[in-house]
C-alpha cells in the first residue's frame, strides 16, 4: 500500500549493516507533533546515510532508485524489466546473479505502492561485503521527509546517497550584515553552522574638527566618505547575496551600533532584490564577529527554526542550571544513565557523534548479563570482553552505539532528546568539557543528594 505520510526505514536504524535481509518497519514522521521526534527521524536518516556511504559491494550488484513525485511506478517498474533482460547477459556469473537479484528485490519494493508518494520514493537494494568478508543483502525503501526533485537509477559498487545529503541541508539560509563606524562584517547562518564571508576595516574622520580647516569643508569631506562607505557596504551585499540573478538567503540581518544599519536599509544604493529580505535591525555593542554573535542571539525570534538557536537554547539552560547550583543537571554517562532509570531526566542532551558503543553481554557460564559503555579504543581491547574474575569470554547479545540506543528508548525514558554539535562554542563546551552526554532534570534524586554528602563527610575527614 501507498505509504504517503510515513519513512520506511530497516533496521540499519538500530544496528550496523550486517543482516542476510533488511526487513523494514514504518515509522511515523511526517505529521510528528513533536519537534522531538522529528529531530530524532533526522538523525536517523543522517545515520542511515553514513551506513550507505560505508557499504561497499563486489561488482555492480548495488542499485540506487530514486523517483521523483508525479513520476509513475508503472513507467519505473518497465525499465526495470528492461534492466533484467540486460543484466541477464553479464559474463561473469557471481555478478550475474547479484545484479539480477537486487533488481528483482527493487521490482518487489515496488510492488508495496500503488503510486509514487508525495515527496518521492528512494529504494536503496544490493548485496554489500561485511567487515567478515561476507556477503550480506541489503532492501531499503523511503519517502523523504521533504519532495526529492532528481531522479536516478544506478548499478555500482556502492549506494548512491548524494541527493539525500541535499535533502538534508537546512534550506534556510540567512545573511548578516553587521555595519558599523570601524568596519563590517558579511556573515551566513546556516542550520547550525555560521560562515563569515568577507570582512573589511574603514577609517571615517570623526565629527569634530581640525584646527585651520573649514567646518563646513570638513563636514563635506565626512558625509561623503560615510555615503562611500555605504556604498562600498551596498555593492558587497550584493556579491555576497545574489547569485545566478537571485538572492541566495531566505532573509537579511542588519546590525551595529550606529545609525549606519538604518542609513543602508533605507538607501536607494541597495539591491532592491535584497531589501525584502530585511527581518530585523538589529541594536549590536561590537562589531566584527563578536557582534555577529551577538546578532544571532538577539535576532532569535526571527531565526526560531535554524538549529543553531536550538541548540543554543538547549545548552544555555543546561549552563544555567549548573551556574544557580540547584542540583537539576546530570553529566556524563554513570550518573545519567541512573537519573534516566529513576525517571528523573526532563531532557536528554547527547553529541549527535558521541564515539560511545553499548554492549549487552552474557556470561556463558554464569548466564548473568550486563551491560558496558566502551570508547573506540577499549573495543580493540580484547581484554573488555572477558570476565574478569574467571577469564570466560563473554558473549556479545546486543551492540549499538550509544546516540542510537537513547534515540530507540528516549520515549521509554519519559523525556526529550536533544542532539548537539560541536560546532558552536557552547556545543563544543558541553561535548568536550562534559562528554557529550548529560541532562537537565525534573528534580534532584535522593542518591545523587546522598553521594554529595558523602563526598562533603570525606572532605571533612581529611
Amino acid at each position: 500500500a501507498t505509504c504517503p505520510n510515513y519513512l520506511s526505514l530497516s533496521p540499519l536504524n538500530v544496528a550496523p549493516l550486517c543482516y542476510s535481509v533488511c526487513h523494514c518497519s514504518l515509522i511515523k514522521m511526517a505529521d510528528s507533533s513533536s519537534d522531538t521526534d522529528q529531530n530524532v527521524e533526522l538523525w536517523r536518516i543522517k545515520n542511515l546515510i553514513k551506513r550507505l556511504q560505508d557499504a561497499r559491494g563486489n561488482g555492480t550488484s548495488m542499485i540506487s532508485l530514486i523517483i521523483p513525485p508525479k513520476d509513475q511506478i508503472a513507467r519505473v517498474s518497465k525499465m526495470l524489466g528492461d534492466e533484467l533482460g540486460t543484466a541477464s547477459n553479464i559474463k561473469n556469473r557471481v555478478n550475474r546473479l547479484s545484479v539480477l537479484g537486487a533488481i528483482t528485490s527493487t521490482q518487489q519494493r515496488l510492488k508495496l505502492y500503488n503510486k509514487v508518494p508525495d515527496n518521492g520514493l528512494v529504494v536503496y537494494c544490493g548485496t554489500i561485503m561485511t567487515d567478515e568478508g561476507k556477503e550480506k543483502k541489503v532492501n531499503i525503501d523511503f519517502e523523504p521527509f521533504r519532495p526529492i526533485n532528481t531522479s536516478l537509477y544506478l548499478c555500482d559498487n556502492k549506494f548512491h546517497t548524494e541527493p539525500l545529503q541535499e535533502l538534508l541541508e537546512s534550506s534556510d539560509k540567512f545573511g548578516f550584515i553587521v555595519m558599523d563606524g570601524h568596519g563590517t562584517l558579511f556573515g551566513m547562518l546556516t542550520g547550525n553552522t555560521r560562515h563569515v564571508l568577507h570582512k573589511f576595516t574603514v577609517d571615517l574622520p570623526k565629527k569634530h574638527g581640525r584646527g585651520g580647516q573649514s567646518a563646513v569643508r570638513f563636514a563635506r569631506l565626512r558625509v561623503e566618505k560615510r555615503h562611500n562607505y555605504v556604498r562600498k557596504v551596498a555593492e558587497m551585499a550584493t556579491q555576497m547575496f545574489i547569485q545566478g540573478d537571485k538572492p541566495n538567503v531566505t532573509g537579511l540581518i542588519l546590525a551595529g551600533s550606529a545609525d549606519f544599519k538604518t542609513v543602508l536599509s533605507e538607501s536607494d544604493l541597495f539591491d532592491v532584490r535584497l531589501q525584502p529580505l530585511i527581518i530585523q535591525l538589529v541594536d549590536v555593542s561590537y562589531g566584527g564577529e563578536a557582534g555577529f554573535n551577538q546578532a544571532i542571539e538577539l535576532a532569535a525570534e526571527s531565526l526560531g527554526n535554524v538549529k543553531f538557536i536550538r541548540e543554543k537554547k538547549v545548552i544555555q539552560a543546561f549552563f544555567e542550571e549548573i551556574a544557580q547550583d540547584s542540583g537539576k543537571f546530570i553529566y556524563g554517562m554513570k550518573d545519567t544513565l541512573a537519573c534516566l532509570e529513576a525517571g528523573a531526566v526532563k531532557t536528554l542532551i547527547v553529541w549527535e557523534t558521541l564515539e560511545l558503543e553499548r554492549y549487552q553481554m552474557r556470561n556463558t557460564a554464569t548466564e548473568e548479563e550486563k551491560e558496558l559503555f566502551l570508547t573506540p579504543e577499549q573495543v580493540r581491547d580484547q581484554s573488555n570482553f572477558l570476565d574478569k574474575t574467571t577469564g570466560v569470554e563473554l558473549e556479545v547479545v546486543d551492540n549499538l552505539s550509544v546516540v542510537e540506543w537513547m534515540a530507540n528508548n528516549y520515549k521509554q525514558w519519559g523525556c526529550e532528546l536533544e542532539f548537539v554539535t560541536d560546532k558552536s562554542p557552547e556545543g563544543s563546551q558541553f561535548c568536550k568539557g562534559f562528554g557529550g552526554v548529560g541532562g537537565i532534570l525534573r528534580y534532584k534524586p535522593a542518591f545523587l543528594e546522598y553521594d554529595e554528602s558523602s563526598e562533603s563527610d570525606e572532605d571533612d575527614f581529611m
